[in-house]
Formats: C-alpha cells, structure tokens, sequence
C-alpha cells in the first residue's frame, strides 16, 4: 500500500511564513515545499536567516519536504559559475532545513532552438551539479518545465540516464507536462515511473493549457495515484495550485464551504486541497 504525504507552495498562500503555516494547519498539512518566504526566495536568504526560518518552523511542528529552488531556471546560454556558487549555497540551506529533495530544472533553451544543441552544455552543467552534492546525503529532484532541455519526458529520462546517479530522481508535475501538449498517463509516467521521487499537484487543460483544479484538466492525476498507491510508492505529493485565474470552481463543486471564502491565496489554495483530497479518498477508500 502506497503512503501519500502532503505537502504544498506555501507561498502561493501568503509571503509571511506565519500565515503560510496558519493556513496549512487548517488542512492538516505539516511539510513545507519552501520557495518563497517572508518575501523573497527561500535561497536569497543567509544561513543565519535560514537558522532562524527553522526555528519558527520547529516552534509549529512544521519541516520542510524539499528546497523548491530555481536551480537550473536560467538560460543554457547565461554565465554558469554564479549559479554553482548558488547552487552550493542551496546544499547548505537544504542540509540547516534537514531535508532531503532540492527541487532543479535543467536551464530554458534559447526560444526556437534545437534543444538537442545544447545537450552536451546540459549534461555537463548537471555533471557538476551532481559533483558539488556528493557527500551531502541529498537527492536532486528534476522537474519537467516548459521550455527547459527536460520539458519532454524522452528528454528527461536522457538527463536521469545519461546522469545515471543515485541521488538524482524525478519530479513528476502533470500540468507542465500538459503545458507542452505531452500525454501524462500513460505515456510519460510509464516512462519516468521507475525514476519518479516526488510529485507536483497541478493539473492543466490541453485546450488552452490554464492551470484548473486536480481532476478538471488532463493531466490524468488520479490515474497516476492510482498507479502509485497499487504499486506502494511512498514519497510527497506538493499542492502547487496556480489557480489564481480559476474561476470555475463554484459551478463544478456548488456544495464546497470554500466558496463562501474571501478571494486570495488562501482560498484558492483551499481549492487545491479539496480536489486533491477528493481524489485521494476515492482510491484509499
């Protein structure tokens, strides 16, 4: 039997940090993909800041699933360096956080290139990504992102293959996936499946590629839970809800309290919850 853990982008609800855990307390979520905080992004902030960010979250019983860092968010063609120094300030923030999983990416490709022109840059980039974390007892989480080397699952499996390290796995997002007009389920989760760590939970339309509620879209979301949970995965599903342009939710679900909510972050992150949880209580029963 699988065990699905919650966790969520905290800052799609609020910059402050206070706030982010009020509102995952009223929805029993403890873990944190941290991003964002008190304004600035989580790998922005000094070791003594992070220090301090750890505090407030022990003092709330709250930890961290993974540092959702921008590692590999720039372009293939931007000065490298800079970034590895980021990059090696990011293992020391994962390592003060105790977590395990930093989120990456694998650098946006010039728009109307040839991804595969740039494969070799790529894989050499990624090569001293998996150099500088050696010995940090951390996996690195790729995840598909549109318009990056790995927005394709062929693409992807190249990277995880061609890398072929122990402490490197996938992040598994379905509506970026869909954003790029690839079938989630199942063609690019029986390709990705054996190297899957983590997943993000957002679902998109093929349509016009908007960002709905887990279950609205096409991302085939509770196929690919229904597939893990039969095959005993253990590991984060990560609410990163990106409904700020939703607004369908009271027509599909007339019943759910949250509709009866003030605007912001913090309803439409309720959104995301209820859709997923609704998923999840049809396949655990």
């Amino acid at each position: 039997m699988s065990k699905f853990i919650l966790s969520a982008f905290a800052d799609e609800i609020d910059a402050d940090l206070k706030t982010q855990m009020d509102v995952l307390d009223t929805h029993g979520i403890k873990y944190i993909e941290m991003r964002g905080v008190n304004g600035r992004n989580l790998v922005q902030h000094s070791i003594d800041e992070v220090r301090e960010i750890k505090k407030q979250l022990d003092d709330r019983g709250f930890k961290i699933s993974a540092v959702g860092s921008p590692i590999g968010k720039i372009r293939i063609t931007e000065d490298f360096g800079p970034h590895l120094d980021v990059f090696k300030h990011t293992l020391e923030i994962a390592s003060v956080l105790e977590t395990k999983y930093i989120r990456m990416f694998s650098f946006y490709i010039p728009f109307g290139a040839s991804p595969e022109s740039y494969r070799d840059e790529v894989m050499k980039r990624w090569s001293e990504f998996i150099k500088a974390a050696e010995g940090y007892g951390k996996i690195l989480v790729h995840e598909n992102e549109k318009g990056i080397y790995g927005d394709t699952p062929e693409r992807c499996l190249d990277l995880l293959k061609t890398m072929d390290c122990d402490y490197m796995k996938a992040v598994f997002d379905p509506a970026n996936f869909i954003q790029c007009d690839v079938e989630t389920y199942p063609h690019a989760f029986n390709m990705l499946k054996g190297h899957i760590a983590y997943l993000h939970i957002k679902d998109a339309r093929f349509e016009d590629h908007k960002v709905v509620p887990s279950g609205y879209g096409d991302g085939k979301i509770k196929n690919i839970l229904q597939d893990l949970y039969d095959s005993g995965f253990e590991g984060f599903l990560s609410l990163e809800p990106h409904l700020a342009s939703f607004k369908g939710f009271a027509e599909l679900e007339p019943d759910a309290k949250i509709n009866d909510m003030p605007e912001g972050g913090p309803k439409q992150f309720a959104m995301a919850v209820y859709a997923l949880k609704k998923i999840l209580s049809e396949i655990e029963g």
